[in-house]
């Protein structure tokens, strides 16, 4: 009798297990339909005519194949200089501002800091308040940083936010390992470099990811400080102005980048919007799949510690 007892209460946990193991698949694709659809769209329509766009329909798959929205951004003769230094404002903002970030972030998770709480709350308050664009731009100017490519890495190179959230991963390792390595006689960069930077590589590649996205994403201040300067130009930047002359000759009906008027009539804002956007993506969708696992693990690893 307790057999069969048995064997029913292990069929209705099978019967449970199969019937949650549907709906959260049947869930998990919707979802993913959900997230995946848009930016499928967005290839499909940038590969697609541009005059055969207008019609709409455009759903999975391109109705009349077309390079021409790709070609008109790629004939750019800045796209090479601007691809360039954005690379270039990528690798150095989020290098140095990883670096930088965990430095500070490691002295503030030190027990032993005085002012400890005083240094936190003075990091936070610049969060919420700030002098304004007017009083920044001035201040990039009189330190120089106009029509400099410097000013595309120095303004960014700390983060309050990165550096809470760094903080508080470190904050998770146990203080016996960098106790025990200044009982050996290690210091405290010795002890941040050979302890505490290989316990937080999930969290730093989160940060690093985050200051990746945020500075090949930027355009607005190529915009402010260095749009008199060609050699200074981003790719976001001229992307920007792309799209901004897709959109006046749509509305116009007039020659766009001074060609002719038929040029006008075969890119739309629609497509060129496509087009910049898969561009503009690609390599972030490139770098995100090797930074995957350490960007899951940084972001949960406190919350489920703390």
């Amino acid at each position: 009798m307790s057999n069969e007892m048995v064997n029913k209460k292990h069929k209705n946990i099978r019967w449970h297990d199969m019937i949650f193991n549907i709906v959260n698949g049947v869930i998990m694709v919707f979802v993913i339909v959900v997230m995946l659809y848009p930016f499928w769209n967005t290839i499909a329509v940038s590969f697609n005519d541009a005059q055969d766009t207008l019609r709409g329909g455009i759903t999975l798959f391109p109705r009349v194949f077309s390079l021409y929205s790709y070609q008109t951004v790629f004939k750019n003769k800045l796209m090479a200089t601007a691809a360039f230094n954005s690379i270039l404002r990528t690798v150095l903002s989020t290098v140095l501002g990883v670096a930088i970030s965990s430095l500070v972030a490691y002295v503030l998770s030190r027990k032993d800091l005085v002012g400890k709480k005083f240094i936190t709350a003075y990091f936070i308050i610049t969060m919420y308040v700030s002098a304004g664009l007017i009083p920044t731009y001035f201040l990039m100017k009189d330190l120089k940083l106009l029509n400099n490519f410097a000013v595309y890495v120095i303004p960014g190179l700390l983060s309050v936010y990165n550096v809470i959230v760094i903080k508080s991963f470190m904050q998770q390792i146990p203080e016996s390992l960098t106790e025990a390595a200044m009982v050996d006689g290690a210091g405290y960069f010795r002890c941040f470099w050979q302890i505490v930077i290989p316990c937080s590589k999930p969290v730093l590649a989160t940060v690093a990811l985050w200051c990746a996205v945020g500075a090949w994403n930027q355009w607005f201040d190529t915009f402010l400080y260095a749009s008199s300067k060609d050699n200074l130009t981003t790719l976001q930047y001229e992307m920007m102005k792309l799209l901004s002359s897709a959109m006046q000759s749509g509305r116009d009906n007039s020659s766009m980048f001074g060609q002719e008027s038929q040029v006008a009539n075969t890119i739309t804002p629609t497509s060129i919007r496509a087009a910049v956007t898969i561009v503009a993506s690609v390599p972030i969708l490139v770098v995100y799949p090797f930074l995957q696992k350490y960007f899951v693990k940084g972001v949960t690893l406190g919350a489920v510690k703390g």
